[in-house]
């Protein structure tokens, strides 16, 4: 999964702007390595898109309901009812 680099650049000008003012000097080396360690561990992580997580649901849903109505329909064969 791709991320936003501007959330990227966004969170690692954030972080950096976390750094006391005495150490103002070091805060744009520190901005650059806050943006290269966030890169590497959110590329590390197993994320999908949400346009892929709703497909999945919706697949998911589907089963679900198709499965309930084949346990119905196994459940009525087995009472003997015609289906």
């Amino acid at each position: 999964m791709a991320f936003d680099p501007r959330m990227i650049d966004d969170l690692a000008r954030r972080l950096a702007g976390a750094v006391p003012e005495n150490v103002s000097a070091l805060r744009r080396d520190l901005e650059q390595n806050f943006k290269g360690v966030l890169q590497s561990q959110l590329t590390r992580l197993d994320l999908v898109t949400r346009e892929e997580f709703d497909v999945q649901s919706a697949v998911l849903r589907r089963t679900r309901e198709k499965l309930a109505a084949l346990e119905q329909r196994l459940a009525d064969l087995e009472a003997g009812k015609p289906v």
